[in-house]
């Protein structure tokens, strides 16, 4: 025999074996189905016969049925209530303790609660998982079911998740705080409030902007309130033919005059380069973080008002043009 006729005998010997079981099962599945619509269906009470309705016996029998059921059934259901009171306030006891720890551990009161909460309907879920398999509902279907079901929803909202993580971040390692201003995000302003998922900054101008977490985490922040202390930098620009030794002095007389600028760090007063147009001068003193603001426009003003007075002048961009008359 060759061998293509020995393939084909193979072949529907092997597909023979397979569709046998196949058929066998269809048919009895077909002649259990056949059985069940020809037998009638049996009812807890035929209304449509009045006697057994009416028929005491029905009844004694129901109930007879019910006991039978409950003494069978009930330890089980009263073990599942006993395991759902119980675990749930195992579950709340775990949840305040930890909340507790986390607290005294210096956590974020934020993710702190978050966190209880997190651990709270975690044991809940298994001790009704618990309770399920007492009362003999098979819970094995229902998590796999669930893992499905979580790892579709984890898909949706991984956005949502990656701004969770990053609110975590934020609120472990703390780059800033409640109160501080901020350059993050792409906005400036003063933190109201630091979510899990977001946080709320309100600029200058009193507005209210709400940024995702990851946004924050994904670029640089900038904390103007980090430190007690923050220097201003200014540029002072005069005339070429302004005497630069009388404008540092003036310069240092101003700062000397305002109390709120500190001795520690010195100020530093100094010529920074010889511009286009004018002699630049640096001016650095160093205030407190919370005056910063008004002691650069306080300092502005009176170099302003100091230079008019002693003729120093503040040159600006011009040129010089020659002309030349040719014959």
């Amino acid at each position: 025999m060759s061998k293509k006729f020995i393939c084909i005998v193979i072949s529907v010997f092997l597909f023979t074996a397979l569709a046998l079981p196949v058929v066998a099962a269809e048919t009895a599945e077909d002649a259990a189905q056949a059985t069940e619509a020809t037998e009638p269906t049996k009812k807890i009470i035929d209304l449509s016969d009045p006697e057994k309705t009416l028929n005491p016996d029905t009844y004694i029998q129901l109930l007879d049925t019910a006991k039978e059921w409950l003494l069978t059934n009930g330890p089980s259901i009263i073990i599942a209530i006993i395991i759902l009171i119980v675990g749930r306030w195992i579950a709340m006891w775990f949840a305040s303790v930890g909340k507790k720890a986390m607290v005294k551990g210096k956590i974020d009161i934020t993710l702190a609660s978050f966190l209880s909460k997190l651990i709270y309907y975690a044991l809940l879920a298994a001790v009704a998982i618990a309770a399920a398999d007492q009362v003999g509902i098979k819970t094995t279907s229902f998590i796999a079911i669930f893992g499905a079901a979580g790892l579709a929803i984890g898909l949706a909202l991984k956005d949502s998740l990656s701004n969770f993580a990053s609110g975590v971040m934020l609120i472990l390692f703390r780059p800033f705080k409640v109160a501080d201003v901020v350059t993050a995000g792409g906005v400036t302003g003063k933190v109201q409030q630091i979510d899990i998922f977001s946080t709320i900054i309100l600029t200058a101008d009193n507005q209210k902007i709400i940024v995702p977490n990851s946004g924050i985490t994904s670029g640089v922040i900038t904390n103007v309130n980090a430190e007690p202390t923050r220097r201003i930098d200014l540029v002072i620009g005069i005339g070429y033919d302004d005497d630069i030794r009388l404008a540092k002095t003036t310069l240092e007389s101003i700062i000397q005059a305002d109390d709120r600028i500190l001795v520690d760090p010195a100020p530093t007063i100094a010529v920074a380069e010889l511009g286009d147009s004018s002699v630049n001068l640096i001016v650095r003193p160093w205030v407190k973080t919370p005056e910063y603001w008004d002691v650069r426009l306080a300092l502005i003003e009176n170099i302003k008002l100091t230079f008019d007075e002693k003729g120093i002048s503040f040159p600006y961009p011009q040129q010089d043009v020659h002309m030349h008359q040719v014959s």
